[in-house]
């Protein structure tokens, strides 16, 4: 086998995909990428054994041929090259690659392609197709509120949610914020759930396309295969059963402010320097039309207080959040005002753009953390 290939578009392909691969594989093949040559055709393959990707680029070849090629060192190679071609000739006696350039001649021990994880195929698959903007806005939306904490895997990756009423839903949760996503233009087989894990959608949300062209979704019990253009990525889904998260959001939530975002953002920035570094506590005293925000560090004897201007209509109190959960909470809405929806000290506060959309609602909930009894 032998092909000629651009370094610089096979080094960005390669870049692309070595986010799935494991520098510490237990398995020696996954540290390699799967290189396929068929009709002038260049496919590319990683693994995780959860996660594969594939995506192509055209060559120069004039026959078909397979080899693995270990990962590591043919991006560190690729990267040291400026721009030109780069020939590949296989020996199948051996699978050792001779590569060549303008500069000179070197050589990479492959393996044996046989030896590589075949990618799942998605069997009496149920499928539907979305925007590369929706799917891109769902999960930047969702993502950040998924958990790391491997005693509840459920809640490890970000639920994709269909009902019969036409709606879709992407849900994700911590146990101490959780975000709802919901389109309304998206058609679908029929109603289904199933929970994506938190590595792939951030392989998956670097590669989506930045023109919004259609994703195919493709799934079953077991695995979800994403496809566009020249790239498919396949996950195992996690299985097991996501919370009730219906059950977490209240039905009542009186109290309604409304308050500039950036605003808002910029005040929790700077007072969350003079927060305890555990909690990250500010204390939000809501009276009329302004909003007061502090916080202390006892230990430290640091403490800050601003004001900021807003409308409010609910009776005066004062609650306590996280201010680094805030802030990643305003930092995925784009609208110039945020609405914080809340009724007691101790219960949720409910955090949605103020703005509504036709097609699309994101809903966020925080719960609030119990506040002291000294206060700025």
């Amino acid at each position: 086998m032998k092909f000629i290939a651009s370094s610089s578009s096979l080094l960005r392909k390669l870049t692309q995909l070595n986010g799935v691969v494991s520098s510490n594989a237990v398995i020696p093949i996954l540290e390699y990428f799967l290189f396929e040559i068929e009709n002038g055709v260049l496919s590319i393959t990683s693994t995780d054994l959860e996660t594969s990707m594939r995506s192509s680029i055209p060559v120069e070849s004039k026959e078909d041929g397979r080899v693995a090629i270990p990962a590591k060192l043919i991006i560190d190679f690729l990267k040291t090259l400026p721009e030109q071609p780069i020939t590949f000739t296989l020996n199948p006696d051996d699978n050792n690659i001779d590569l060549t350039t303008d500069k000179g001649k070197y050589k990479i021990s492959g393996e044996n392609p046989d030896d590589f994880p075949k990618m799942p195929e998605i069997e009496n698959a149920s499928k539907f197709s979305l925007g590369a903007a929706a799917l891109q806005n769902a999960i930047a939306s969702t993502l950040f509120a998924v958990s790391t904490n491997e005693l509840r895997p459920s809640m490890t990756g970000l639920l994709f949610e269909m009902d019969s009423q036409g709606e879709a839903r992407w849900v994700s949760t911590d146990g101490n914020k959780l975000v709802r996503y919901t389109r309304s233009d998206v058609e679908f087989d029929s109603s289904a759930s199933f929970i994506v894990p938190k590595k792939a959608l951030n392989l998956l949300k670097s590669t989506l396309p930045s023109e919004d062209m259609a994703i195919s979704i493709n799934y079953n019990n077991h695995n979800v295969k994403f496809n566009f253009n020249d790239f498919t990525l396949v996950c195992r889904l996690i299985d097991e059963n996501f919370p009730d998260y219906r059950s977490a959001i209240p039905a009542q939530n009186p109290f309604k402010l409304l308050i500039g975002r950036q605003e808002l953002m910029g005040s929790l920035k700077r007072i969350a320097n003079f927060s305890n570094k555990t909690t990250y506590q500010v204390r939000f005293k809501i009276t009329g039309s302004e909003l007061h925000v502090s916080a202390q560090d006892i230990d430290f004897s640091n403490e800050a207080f601003e004001r900021l201007p807003c409308e409010y209509e609910g009776e005066d109190m004062e609650i306590g959040f996280n201010a680094r959960f805030l802030v990643e909470m305003l930092n995925v809405i784009d609208t110039e005002q945020v609405a914080i929806n809340l009724s007691a000290y101790n219960r949720p506060g409910i955090i949605k753009p103020a703005e509504d959309s036709d097609s699309e609602d994101l809903l966020m909930l925080l719960m609030p953390i119990v506040l002291n009894t000294q206060g700025i």
